[in-house]
């Protein structure tokens, strides 16, 4: 019989149990739209960080604690001296400019109370390090802002939290800053920033003459790994390049996505045993069906074929369901993130896609295995006799 025939047969067979069918189909779409909306989000943070890191002006970053070696301390941990000893070694190293930085971040249940903020020398500008941000309301920081209460707040942040020109923002309950400036929306992370001049936030989390990170610009980028391994050894910190940042996130981003995969493969394996369990009972309602292709000469290996057939049928309108749903269900995450921060948190690649189909039909090609066994195994005298 020819293949456009069997794969016939096999539609056929599903659609004289339509409510089964589909109800099963729902399943496996469920199973594959999880996982697509899941590891999206893994894709997206991928392409934001690396869009990010080409926005941001310093080619090395020195810090305490590295990456590899936790990340960044919530509060500021550098010892503020170190950056005269960079800059001792400026002409040494071909250093351009030397900027100290202070972060800490502000978190709480509602997204409205949750922002990062992020304080350098108002004598050296919030462009030192940020170079592509433009101003939509008031002004960026001035040289005379140094050590007065004032901030420049992003457009997710000043959303989220209700702020505009004037306005009045509490950093904790013994500081409080006032709103001078609103960033225009750039579609990345300085949209949730908070930034302000060092000193000011300094004194106001009690963490004068601390610093997170020193951001380096050089006169050679390229020289940015040997410069930074020099330093490292020459000062006894951690020094890590835009690449050192990269390989970090991409590492990080890795192992969330093997534990998002891991939670999705849970809703696969019941979206395969649910399509087992259909074709299993169809080859049980089916079986004087089956017994009277063999009667008229079907071999063994044709209703193995057939059972299979069914089963990777309903893995395909499943995969290509849930592709879509995923599609759906990525649109509203990023709908929540870009209104939350500006950012699109979660992308469909083709990679991603072409993975959910080949899941998806490796799940109904093992589902149909035992069901298409039996289905071969059935005594044309006793299917037959079966009533």
């Amino acid at each position: 019989m020819r293949l456009p025939d069997l794969w016939q047969l096999a539609l056929r067979g599903l659609l004289r149990r339509p409510v089964r069918t589909i109800l099963t189909a729902l399943g496996i779409v469920v199973a594959v739209a999880s996982m697509v909306i899941f590891l999206s989000l893994g894709e997206g943070l991928r392409r934001v960080f690396a869009s990010e890191l080409g926005n941001i002006g310093p080619d090395l970053q020195i810090s305490l604690n590295g990456f590899d070696a936790g990340g960044f301390a919530p509060e500021p941990n550098l010892p503020g001296s170190t950056v005269g000893q960079v800059n001792a070694l400026k002409e040494q190293y071909g250093i351009k400019q030397v900027i100290p930085v202070a972060l800490s971040v502000r978190g709480g249940l509602d997204p409205s109370s949750s922002y990062i903020l992020y304080a350098l020398p108002a004598a050296l500008g919030v462009k030192a390090v940020f170079p592509n941000v433009a101003v939509a309301a008031g002004r960026l920081l001035q040289p005379s802002d140094e050590g007065r209460p004032v901030a420049v707040v992003g457009a997710s942040a000043a959303r989220n939290g209700g702020l505009k020109l004037g306005s009045t923002l509490r950093v904790n309950r013994r500081a409080a800053v006032k709103v001078v400036g609103v960033l225009s929306e750039g579609g990345g992370l300085t949209d949730s920033f908070i930034l302000m001049p060092l000193t000011t936030l300094q004194d106001a989390i009690a963490a004068q003459g601390r610093l997170s990170i020193i951001a380096l610009k050089l006169d050679e980028p390229t020289r940015a790994r040997e410069v930074a391994k020099a330093l490292s050894s020459k000062l006894q910190l951690e020094v890590q390049t835009q690449a050192d940042f990269l390989n970090f996130i991409e590492r990080a981003l890795r192992i969330s996505d093997a534990v998002r995969f891991g939670i999705s493969l849970i809703a696969l394996i019941v979206g395969g045993l649910a399509v087992a369990n259909t074709v299993m009972m169809g080859v049980f309602e089916r079986t004087r069906e089956f017994g009277t292709l063999r009667a008229i000469g079907a071999k063994p290996a044709f209703v193995r074929s057939l059972v299979l057939t069914e089963s990777l049928l309903l893995a395909l309108a499943g995969g290509v369901g849930g592709i879509a749903l995923g599609v759906l269900g990525i649109l509203g995450v990023n709908a929540y993130t870009r209104n939350l921060a500006n950012i699109d948190a979660a992308a469909l690649t083709p990679r991603l896609a072409l993975l959910a189909m080949l899941i998806s039909l490796l799940l109904g090609l093992l589902a149909g295995l035992l069901p298409a066994r039996s289905a071969s195994r059935l005594k044309i005298t006793e299917a037959l006799g079966r009533i």
